[in-house]
């Protein structure tokens, strides 16, 4: 039976033997404790309680002090006397093959639909007629319509475009100083402009001509402008698509001129080139609507001019609406084409939110581009600059690439003198609008193409 003794029978053993520390002394029984009121004393408790907690704490240090010299023993390969706890050997590491899978190569691409987002615009652009047939009181054998926009041009996914642009060749009553690459074309008709005029048409296929009464101006010929008005006869018995009638640029004799041709184009619905802010544009406007023609409303590129001469020829001069194209002028690639494209396409788009002084057909004398430098002539003047190529095919191009640039912005109809560059457009033209059907080449065998 086991024996029972107090803690104070047991701290006075260790004093009767001068026991100042224990070591590995396991105590096996239970322990009691009585307290009795507030008399108990715990001093002894107290004593025992913290020998026990300097014991655990030295258990504690004493037990990282042999894990700590295990793995220094380790690191420096000596064996420890003392193990504490069997060294396991970890296991050695298993490769495990996982098979990878590899992707397949797709042989077409994913198709995907696209819709182009639509945009709805509140304003137009008016339609305007030039020229008239039988049926209209005319001798024409067909009519050309511009404008008719409800949408920027060639945006098909937002609306169709009711007309597309129209080219109407440059024909001059007297032999204009044109560049060899030009002229080369109109030399056995230069000297008779009806002649001139149904070789545009019948054999470079212009859908309109221009005839330019230059003559006219006073300091060349200064030809009456009654003698001039039977020139624009000539034209329209010579053919019998839609004309356009233009000046010299004297503006003190513009107005006479275009009143005289107008008398005698009478039903035809010519236009009538043009009304300016220094001109007698009252005039003009009152012979166009006596005989029944439309005006050309011509500024130097700048849109609040635009708008104001538009205002005046419908709130002054009480023209139809449906007798009014624009021509905001036409800079040439390298001389300005960027400023030109930035001003019509403001026009365009302010006539689509509804802007009604601007919402009119645009015109575009684009045989401006002759009058650059690189377009005519043979080479650079330039001592030291690279060739410039065959200016054949340089002449061409630069009026191909400024209409090109001005149909974007909205141009309706464009003032044209080389019928390769003419025929270029047309095509474009037709391809855009949708008209040129067929499949979409394969672009690889033209990027890669040796030349």
């Amino acid at each position: 039976m086991a024996k029972r003794f107090t803690l104070e029978d047991f701290l006075a053993l260790l004093k009767k033997y001068d026991v100042e520390v224990i070591e590995d002394v396991k105590i096996d029984g239970d322990l009691e404790i009585e307290l009795e009121g507030s008399a108990v004393d715990l001093t002894a408790f107290t004593a025992l309680y913290t020998l026990l907690s300097e014991l655990g704490n030295f258990l504690y240090h004493a037990n990282m002090a042999l894990n700590y010299l295990q793995r220094l023993s380790t690191m420096l390969g000596i064996q420890m006397p003392l193990q504490l706890q069997p060294q396991v050997q970890a296991p050695a590491p298993v490769a495990i093959e996982v098979p990878v899978k590899k992707p397949a190569i797709p042989e077409k691409l994913i198709e995907a639909k696209f819709e182009p987002p639509k945009v709805e615009y509140p304003g137009y652009v008016e339609e305007v007629v030039l020229g008239a047939t039988r049926a209209d009181g005319g001798t024409r054998d067909y009519v050309v319509k511009l404008g008719g926009e409800k949408s920027l041009p060639f945006y098909l996914f937002d609306k169709p475009q009711p007309n597309l642009p129209a080219i109407a060749i440059d024909v001059f009553d007297r032999p204009p100083a044109l560049s060899k690459t030009v002229r080369v074309y109109y030399e056995d008709v230069i000297g008779s402009p009806a002649e001139w005029a149904k070789k545009c048409v019948k054999k470079f296929g212009a859908d309109m001509v221009t005839i330019h009464l230059i003559s006219t101006d006073p300091l060349l010929e200064n030809t009456p402008a009654k003698e001039a008005a039977k020139v624009v006869e000539d034209v329209l018995q010579a053919v019998k698509c839609p004309i356009i009638v233009g000046g010299s640029g004297n503006k003190d004799k513009d107005p006479e001129v275009l009143e005289k041709a107008a008398e005698v184009a009478e039903g035809e619905r010519v236009m009538l080139a043009s009304a300016t802010l220094d001109t007698d544009w009252q005039r003009i406007c009152e012979a166009a609507k006596k005989y029944g023609h439309v005006v050309l409303s011509w500024t130097q590129l700048d849109i609040n001019n635009q708008k104001m001469l538009n205002r005046y020829l419908l709130k002054r001069a009480n023209m139809p609406r449906n007798s009014i194209v624009m021509d905001p002028t036409t800079a040439a690639l390298g001389y300005g084409l960027d400023y030109a494209f930035t001003n019509m396409e403001r026009i365009r788009i302010s006539a689509l939110k509804g802007d009604n002084e601007l919402n009119f057909p645009i015109s575009s004398g684009t045989t401006n581009a002759w009058g650059a430098r690189e377009a005519w002539m043979t080479e650079s003047p330039i001592e030291g600059d690279t060739p410039w190529g065959p200016r054949e095919l340089r002449g061409p191009i630069w009026e191909i690439v400024t209409g090109l640039t001005l149909s974007l912005a909205g141009v309706d109809v464009f003032m044209m003198m080389h019928p390769l560059a003419v025929a270029v457009l047309k095509e474009v033209f037709n391809t855009l609008g949708g008209k040129v059907k067929g499949e979409v080449a394969d672009a690889g065998k033209w990027i890669f193409a040796e030349v």
